[in-house]
């Protein structure tokens, strides 16, 4: 599920942190980095058992219009099909999901109210209604209105309030989530271990990662007297931090992650500029860098592995 943009990412807001605060060491930087990767792990675990939380909300719902002494005639015909179908009972049913809810307190301090209010809101949308009166439901039937749940959930201020209150890290990497709870959801009826497909793997948590933010750290004065001469009618103490940050990240990356093409380098780093620096930023990490770079190359400070890895 994790990217090398949202390593990155997460890398350099941890720098920003040590950037604020100086009595932070090392090992913390660590410990805080490798506690926000799996953050994003257990917020994708946090959202399916809330999707199934108010699927489940059905069967109450059907408890409920049963007991009534005046019943409707919707309520005679009203079936918990949202939570009886065969796809959201893989996930129910599916013990090894279940272990890693109550492994990760998923269902912790949930407010059954909340998960009314979400059922409630989204039975009286179109898609539900739709799905409802369908005569024969197929699985292909049953994946489109989950998913159709999820988009309506990620929309409903319940639950991104519910969302927000519980991982801070959640406009970050709502786009990882998002997709790796499609993906789930197409997969659906679920079978094996589906969930460990998004848990963070080593190379991606260790072997980038924490090299990337160790060896920023290291060469810190370094990676700043290669960048200081590439700024021109820059004042050095007038760059953005983040974007100082993110040059830093960005160099170290061209001199010591080998693997790594040049173009990818720049490319990722004046992409997340956008979204976390300045207007101006995208701009000017995209001409230091391109500096950088040459100079670098004219220097044969740059050694990449592999073909075409060097343009």
């Amino acid at each position: 599920m994790l990217s090398r943009r949202s390593v990155r990412i997460k890398v350099m807001q941890l720098l920003y942190m040590l950037n604020r605060d100086e009595q932070l060491a090392f090992p913390d930087l660590v410990k805080g980095y490798n506690d926000g990767i799996w953050k994003t792990y257990e917020l994708y675990i946090f959202h399916l058992n809330l999707m199934l939380r108010v699927a489940q909300f059905a069967e109450k719902d059907a408890t409920n219009r049963a007991a009534k002494h005046l019943p409707t005639d919707e309520d005679k015909v009203f079936k918990p099909i949202l939570y009886s179908n065969p796809c959201t009972q893989s996930l129910a049913n599916h013990v090894g999901f279940l272990k890693v809810v109550a492994k990760n307190k998923a269902n912790d301090n949930i407010d059954e109210d909340h998960i009314r209010t979400l059922y409630q809101a989204f039975t009286d949308t179109p898609e539900y209604h739709a799905y409802a009166n369908l005569e024969t439901q197929g699985n292909e039937d049953h994946i489109r209105v989950l998913l159709e749940l999820y988009r309506f959930l990620c929309t409903h201020d319940v639950f991104i309030e519910m969302t927000e209150d519980r991982y801070t890290n959640w406009q970050d990497d709502e786009s990882l989530v998002v997709g790796a709870m499609k993906k789930s959801i197409k997969a659906m009826p679920l079978t094996g271990d589906f969930y460990k497909e998004y848990e963070p793997s080593d190379e991606t948590v260790r072997e980038f990662g924490e090299q990337l933010l160790r060896k920023t750290c290291q060469e810190d004065q370094v990676l700043f007297e290669h960048i200081e001469p590439t700024l021109k009618n820059w004042d050095a103490e007038r760059v953005a931090i983040l974007d100082m940050i993110m040059l830093k990240m960005a160099l170290c990356e061209l001199l010591y992650f080998p693997t790594i093409p040049t173009k990818v380098t720049l490319n990722e780093f004046v992409e997340i500029s956008k979204s976390y620096s300045t207007d101006k930023s995208k701009d000017f990490i995209n001409g230091i860098l391109d500096r950088l770079m040459k100079k670098l190359q004219k220097d044969g400070l740059i050694n990449k592995e592999g073909r075409g890895l060097v343009e």
